[in-house]
C-alpha cells in the first residue's frame, strides 16, 4: 500500500508539472500570467440564469483548500438533472451568478487543509461539492470526501454519489425497502433509475415497475421486472399486474404523477417525491410549465393518508448534506454502498464523456432524456472535432 501510495504521489507531481507546465505556455502567449500571479484553472461558469448560451468555459482563479478542506485536482464530473434547473434558476433560493455549476467530481488529492485527517496526497477520491465542481481543481470538507475503490474508474466514481446515495436513503432509509415488496420508479433509464434497479436487486423478491422513453426500453429490460413507456398508462399496466398497487412509488416527475403515485400505493405504502423534472419543458425557465406541473399536483389530503394507511415524503440529497449537516449519515451510507460495489452488487452505468467544452451539449442530452445512465464530464477529454 505504501508503494501504490508513493506512486500515486509521484503520479500526481507529475500531472501538476504537467499542468503547470501548460499553463505557463498559455500565460505566456497571452502575457497574463507573471512570477507572482494567482494559478488559473478552467471551469464551466453559468454567467445568468438561462439558457445554454449563459455556459462557457473560461479561466478562473484556483482555490486553496480551508481549514478541514481537501484540494482535489478534478478528473470527472458528474452531470444531474438538478444541473438543467440549477442553469434555469428554477430551485428555490438559488446562489448569485456568475457561478461554476456542478455537485460532485472525482479525481486526486493535490493539497490538505489543516487539522484534515485520514487523506494523503495522491489519494484518488471522489467527493460532495456545494457547487464548484465543474472545474479542474475544487476545495471541499473532508466530511464530503470519500477514496476511490482501486478497480473504479474516475468516471465510474463521478457517476457513484449522487446517484446511489439517493437511491439507497429513499429505499432503505426512508420506505423501508424489505424482501418481497414492489417498487415503482420513473425515468428507470436515468442514473438514479438504475441505481434504484440495481440496489432493489440486492434484496430477495422485490418487483420493479419502471417507466422509460420507449427507446431505452431494450437496454434497460434486464434491470426491471415490469418496463411501460413513459407516456402509456403506467397506472392501469401496474394494476393489471399488481391488483393490490405497490409498496413504494419514487417520483422524479412531480405533476400529475404526484396523484398517479399515491394512487397506485397500497396500505402503508411510501410516496417519495425526490425531484420535479416535468417542470423543464423548454432551454429556458417556464413559469406557465412551472405553474402546470403544480396545478396538477394532486392536493394531499392529511384525514385521506390517516384514513388509507399511506406515507408521503420527499428527499432531497443536497439539502440533506449542505443545510441540515447530515454528512456523518451520508458517509455510513457510502460506506454500506463501497462493500456492496466491491462485493460486485452494484456498478455505475456511465452513459458517455464529454469534454468541458461540450456541456452544453451534455445538458441538451440530459433534457432530451435521451441518456442511459451517468453523463460524465471528463476533464482531460479533448472536444470532438465538428463533422463537415
Amino acid at each position: 500500500m505504501a508503494k501504490e501510495g508513493a506512486q500515486r504521489a509521484e503520479e500526481t507531481e507529475q500531472m501538476i508539472e504537467k499542468e503547470g507546465g501548460k499553463e505557463a505556455a498559455e500565460g505566456s502567449a497571452a502575457g497574463s500570467l507573471r512570477a507572482g500571479d494567482t494559478k488559473e484553472m478552467r471551469a464551466v461558469v453559468l454567467s445568468g440564469f438561462g439558457g445554454l448560451n449563459k455556459l462557457r468555459v473560461s479561466k478562473k482563479a484556483m482555490p486553496e483548500p480551508q481549514e478541514g478542506e481537501l484540494k482535489i485536482r478534478v478528473k470527472a464530473c458528474g452531470l444531474n438533472f438538478i444541473d438543467l434547473m440549477v442553469r434555469q434558476g428554477n430551485i428555490d433560493n438559488p446562489p448569485k451568478t456568475p457561478l461554476v455549476p456542478g455537485f460532485e467530481c472525482s479525481g486526486i488529492v493535490e493539497a490538505l487543509g489543516d487539522s484534515v485527517k485520514g487523506f494523503e496526497i495522491g489519494d484518488r477520491v471522489m467527493a460532495f461539492v456545494n457547487y464548484n465542481a465543474w472545474a479542474e481543481v475544487v476545495c471541499t470538507p473532508v466530511e464530503f470526501v470519500y477514496k476511490i475503490p482501486d478497480d473504479m474508474s474516475f468516471s465510474e466514481a463521478a457517476a457513484f454519489p449522487m446517484n446511489f446515495v439517493t437511491a439507497y436513503m429513499m429505499l432503505f432509509e426512508v420506505a423501508n425497502l424489505r424482501e418481497g415488496m414492489s417498487v415503482l420508479v420513473h425515468s428507470a433509464g436515468g442514473g438514479v433509475g438504475q441505481a434504484v434497479a440495481q440496489l432493489c436487486s440486492t434484496i430477495p423478491n422485490v418487483t420493479v415497475f419502471g417507466t422509460a422513453s420507449s427507446f431505452k426500453h431494450e437496454a434497460i429490460k434486464d434491470s426491471v421486472t415490469h418496463l411501460f413507456d413513459r407516456n402509456a398508462d403506467y397506472v392501469q399496466e401496474v394494476k393489471r399486474i399488481s391488483t393490490d398497487g405497490v409498496d413504494i412509488v419514487l417520483d422524479c416527475l412531480c405533476g400529475e404523477n404526484t396523484g398517479k403515485g399515491l394512487s397506485l400505493l397500497k396500505p402503508l405504502g411510501t410516496y417519495i417525491l425526490y425531484g420535479s423534472s416535468n417542470m423543464v419543458t423548454g432551454e429556458t425557465k417556464s413559469f406557465f410549465s412551472f405553474a402546470k406541473s403544480w396545478w396538477q399536483v394532486e392536493k394531499v389530503n392529511p384525514i385521506k393518508l390517516y384514513e388509507e394507511n399511506k406515507v408521503i415524503a420527499g428527499f432531497s440529497l443536497l439539502n440533506l448534506l449542505f443545510k441540515q449537516n447530515r454528512g456523518g449519515l451520508i458517509k455510513s451510507v457510502m460506506d454500506k454502498l463501497l462493500t456492496l460495489y466491491n462485493n460486485k452488487k452494484i456498478k455505475p452505468v456511465v452513459d458517455s464523456l464529454w469534454a468541458l467544452e461540450e456541456v452544453k451539449e451534455a445538458m441538451q442530452r440530459i433534457h432530451d432524456r435521451g441518456n442511459i445512465g451517468k453523463l460524465i464530464l471528463d476533464v482531460e477529454k479533448a472536444p470532438t472535432p465538428l463533422v463537415s
